[in-house]
């Protein structure tokens, strides 16, 4: 059973979508946040990193960034530039790259299912990055961020979908700068609404594709919540969370690669000599490659690409996350031979999303990094096999194109 709720959302106004919307926050530096708000007054981001309207010696945890948060928010209120419904309902958001459609329900999930594990996750955090938007949660009572769930795809709920999105027009229908199309539909019909969550009572599990850090902070703000309101009855608002629910045929997972500081003291024909003991090396000189297949691996080094495939040998067909390609990477290349123990912690290894192409990969290994690795995209399957079985993927596994966007839909906790 995966229960969703409705909630009065707080949006932008008319007009004012395209130009409130904003990237994740954890998608920017501090550097490059206040850069993207330049000329955009009404950009999320000066509520979602409220650091950039703040003198740079403030740190970007400290309360009073929260507090101006709390007060941008209320501004963007007070001005008009958001709406409060004033009913709660579900809303359709479409988003569309490169021609591909994914069409998701904004609704609020369950923090009880949360701690159940019936919505299931494939990551560990760490409590120094779920700190900083507790507090955002906290001091805005709001849920500003919404996680991105997944569902096994079910055609009753797509005919639903598709049947009221082909009778009523979006309320948001703009491109953003990335070329990313965004299409938002009020679903305001109750008997529609019921008919959704009856449907989704059958649905099994949801999944956390992208947002584990958003989703354990509003779980602890909800917690905190409870403690201090020691004869809540779990309908309270902070008992639910901000959610987008995919179908997982209509989701696009991108490469994530890899890039790292050093060769750990080997030259490129010790690192070859050593690579080779697990893998197949074909160099394949100054052209990029970008691998076709899983098992395979593209390398970046000394100015020449090499195609690195896995030997059979060393491919574990019988655990779900050694079978993994970043897990081959990990366990026979960078930790081995590189010596990158923990890649969750240690400062000589970056991640570069594939949306910014092998292009990028050449650029950091020609500037600050020594040696880049091209990666074959995690399937949305792998992810959910791994969470079923109470697993956890190694970190920076998925990265999901495209990135929801914040500040079209709130959700308030009071």
């Amino acid at each position: 059973m995966a229960i969703i709720k409705p909630f009065c959302g707080i949006r932008p106004a008319s007009g004012y979508a395209s130009k409130i919307a904003a990237l994740p926050y954890d998608v920017y530096n501090r550097e490059e946040a206040t850069k993207e708000v330049k000329d955009k007054p009404y950009s999320f981001l000066r509520i979602d990193r409220a650091e950039v309207e703040l003198n740079t010696e403030i740190s970007s945890y400290d309360k009073r960034v929260y507090e101006h948060a709390k007060y941008k928010f209320n501004e963007f209120i007070d001005k008009e530039y958001f709406v409060i419904d004033n009913k709660p309902y579900l809303y359709l958001y479409e988003l569309e790259m490169n021609g591909n459609k994914q069409m998701g329900i904004v609704s609020c999930t369950s923090v009880d299912e949360y701690l159940d594990n019936k919505i299931k996750k494939h990551e560990l955090t760490r409590e120094s990055k779920e700190q900083d938007r507790i507090n955002h949660v906290d001091y805005l009572d709001a849920n500003t961020g919404p996680i991105f769930l997944t569902y096994r795809a079910r055609e009753d709920i797509n005919a639903i979908i598709n049947e009221y999105i082909i009778d009523n027009k979006p309320i948001y229908d703009f491109v953003s700068d990335d070329n990313i199309g965004h299409r938002v539909w009020v679903l305001d019909k109750e008997d529609i609404i019921e008919n959704i969550i009856n449907c989704f009572e059958s649905v099994d599990s949801l999944y956390i594709a992208d947002g584990h850090h958003r989703a354990a902070s509003a779980v602890k703000v909800a917690l905190k919540r409870r403690k201090e309101n020691p004869t809540y009855q779990g309908k309270e608002e902070f008992n639910y969370f901000l959610s987008v629910i995919f179908p997982d045929n209509q989701l696009n997972i991108m490469d994530y690669n890899r890039v790292v500081k050093d060769l750990n003291n080997n030259n490129v024909n010790e690192l070859i000599s050593k690579i080779s003991i697990n893998f197949d090396v074909i160099k394949i000189g100054q052209l990029p490659y970008k691998p076709s297949n899983k098992s395979e691996f593209g390398m970046y080094v000394d100015g020449n690409w090499y195609k690195l495939t896995a030997k059979e040998s060393i491919i574990n067909t019988d655990d779900e996350v050694l079978s993994l390609d970043v897990a081959i990477l990990q366990n026979y290349i960078l930790e081995p031979i590189l010596n990158i123990t923990d890649p969750r912690v240690d400062k000589r290894i970056d991640f570069v999303g594939g949306i910014r192409g092998l292009e990028e990969l050449e650029r950091r290994v020609n500037t600050d990094m020594k040696i880049a690795f091209s990666m074959y995209p995690t399937e949305v399957k792998e992810l959910m096999d791994i969470a079923d079985a109470n697993k956890l993927m190694p970190p920076k596994s998925t990265w999901f194109e495209p990135k929801l966007r914040s500040g079209l839909f709130i959700h308030s906790i009071k």
